[in-house]
Formats: C-alpha cells, structure tokens, sequence
C-alpha cells in the first residue's frame, strides 16, 4: 500500500489554540526539547487529551492512510519498513537514517546505502563505517521499539507510522511517534501508553498491518 502524506493540526497547550508546527522535537539522550507553533489555525481551547480523544486521533489517522506496509516480502509486518527495498530486497527501516546518531543526540541524520547492515531481515542505513560497527555489535541496543511502529499507535492496538523526527529515548529504549499531535499526546502520560504498549505488542507484533487497522485480511 502507499503511504498518503497529510496535514496534521497539533495543539499547543501553552497557548490553548490549535497550530501548526514548524519546528520538531529533537532528541537529546532522553530530553524532548519543546515545538515551536508556525501559525495559529484557530481560537478553540483545548482541555486534556484523554484516550477516548487519542484513539479519535488514530482512528483518523488510520482512516488518512496515514500508516505503512511493507512490501510482500515482508508479509507480517514486523517491522516498519519503506516501500522501496535495497538492491538484494530488504526493506529499508528508520527511513534510512542513522539509529546511532540519533541514540548519541544528534537528531535525524540520513544514512547512506554504502553503510549497511542488515539485522533480522531488515536493512539500516548509517552516516558512516563506524557508527555502521557500533551498531553492529549490539543492534538491540539501537533498534526502535515495536518494529518502529508509532508507540502509541501500538497502545490502543494500531501500527502506525513512526517518524524519526518525533522520538524518545526511555530507560535507553527508542520509541517512535506518528506526527506532532500523538507525540504531544503521548508527553501527556509516557509511563501509562508505553505500559500499553508493551502489553499491546504481543499481540499485534506477528499481524499484518491491514488486519490489525482493520483495513482486510
């Protein structure tokens, strides 16, 4: 399936106004530093996310499209992969950035094929030889938790998108977000979706993308 881009409208609560953002989260060994709105898209304030709104968000998500499938060489969707492959047909995760620049925080910076490495299946794509090394010595210690699904697309049952540009880093884990507003939902009770998240995954971890959204077999 093809993944759809759409625009995302996220809230501020500093603010209580809906908006746009401009810049993203960077990750900095576990500290989410704050977004800057681009512009201000509405006066409605804004309460707390509850989860009935969260899983809103997702449904609307899911409904956009706004998730991906890996090829047919990656039926069960273990891991979220991009649409093209490398040349001997290994899905591409992490959207070809580099797992261990992004673990030593220095945000999002693009692997390069030269750089590969290919662990359980799926190829990843590093900035140079040696982060290539590291993170082939431990790859667990890098790899994104839940395949690198959205973290709390997982806590309500979902796989969804996760964007590199929207991480966290707990207890030395890397978890993955879909866009702004789940991320900014997810800041609101980290220990609470991540614990369902955990519990979710077992479930969810061997099912195709289309039958855990509810989109077919």
């Amino acid at each position: 399936m093809t993944t759809r881009a759409c625009l995302i409208l996220a809230f501020d609560p500093g603010r209580n106004e809906r908006a746009r953002f401009l810049r993203v989260p960077r990750l900095l060994a576990g500290r989410l530093t704050d977004i800057t709105p681009l512009a201000i898209d509405g006066e409605n304030p804004i309460g707390e996310l509850k989860m009935n709104t969260i899983k809103t968000l997702i449904a609307a998500a899911v409904l956009a499209g706004t998730f991906t499938a890996a090829p047919s060489a990656f039926a069960i969707d273990e891991y979220n992969v991009s649409k093209g492959t490398t040349v001997d047909g290994q899905g591409v995760a992490f959207r070809g950035n580099d797992l261990v620049a992004m673990a030593n925080g220095l945000g999002i910076v693009p692997g390069q094929a030269t750089y590969t490495h290919v662990h359980d299946g799926v190829a990843y794509y590093f900035a140079s030889e040696t982060a290539m090394e590291q993170f082939a010595d431990d790859p667990e210690d890098y790899v994104p938790q839940y395949g690198g699904y959205c973290a709390l697309g997982v806590a309500v049952g979902k796989k969804l998108d996760g964007s590199p540009r929207f991480a966290d880093i707990v207890n030395g884990k890397l978890y993955v977000f879909l866009n702004a507003a789940v991320f900014e939902a997810y800041k609101k009770d980290k220990t609470g979706i991540l614990a369902k998240a955990a519990k979710n995954w077992p479930d969810i971890h061997h099912v195709s993308v289309s039958r855990v959204n509810g989109l077919g077999s």
